[in-house]
């Protein structure tokens, strides 16, 4: 028919695109490096966490120190302009760590893979930004305002005794993720092999 006719004369040509005869794709090493991407990325994510938050406590208790040594109201006036400080660029953080990670979630949709071994990525990869997106909202979550406002003398300092303790749990903490995030890579090492083993003994 005119409409079918004027269709196919208007309708863009596609082309699929296709593998050269004689080559072959690793698939195996295809996920093999994303893996390594993704564990350096977390890796990095953690590492900047960890040192933001620890300049920011360090930061605090500079100011607390400063603080219980103002006489007067004048220090009082001066924690209140520095916690509204603290929190506004608390706030713009959080508002990138959001727009960076609506770029990297567009980014795994885009991408786009065929075959049994593609499917299997897949599915892991989405098993894997599961758990990526759970540590994330976790360290998340440990971002919460210190509300020191309306804390005396005493208080100050005892909120600064508890914030040493936590810079301490913090390094702790950040050495036990980093040796997890090793045996994790270690175990999808191992077991890309075995897989790779498995499907050649059976070709």
């Amino acid at each position: 028919t005119v409409h079918m006719l004027c269709f196919r004369a208007f309708a863009p040509s596609i082309t699929v695109p296709k593998i050269p005869e004689g080559e072959k794709v690793d698939f195996d090493d295809i996920h093999r490096k994303r893996q390594e991407k993704d564990f350096s990325e977390l890796q990095s994510l953690i590492e900047a966490h960890f040192i933001q938050r620890r300049k920011d406590e360090e930061e605090l208790l500079a100011l607390v120190n400063r603080i219980v040594s103002l006489p007067g109201k004048g220090g009082e006036k001066m924690m209140v302009r520095e916690e509204k400080e603290r929190k506004e660029q608390e706030e713009a953080r959080k508002k990138q760590d959001e727009e960076a990670k609506k770029k990297k979630a567009l980014t795994n949709r885009t991408q786009q893979y065929g075959g049994v071994q593609q499917r299997v990525d897949a599915k892991r990869g989405a098993k894997k930004q599961t758990e990526r997106e759970k540590k994330r909202k976790i360290l998340a979550e440990r971002k919460k305002p210190l509300n020191i406002e309306n804390l005396k003398e005493d208080k100050l300092k005892e909120k600064a005794s508890d914030l040493w303790q936590w810079l301490w749990t913090l390094e702790a903490e950040k050495f036990d993720l980093t040796e997890e995030l090793k045996r994790q890579k270690y175990d999808v090492s191992e077991t890309i092999t075995t897989q790779s083993f498995t499907l050649q003994r059976r070709t």
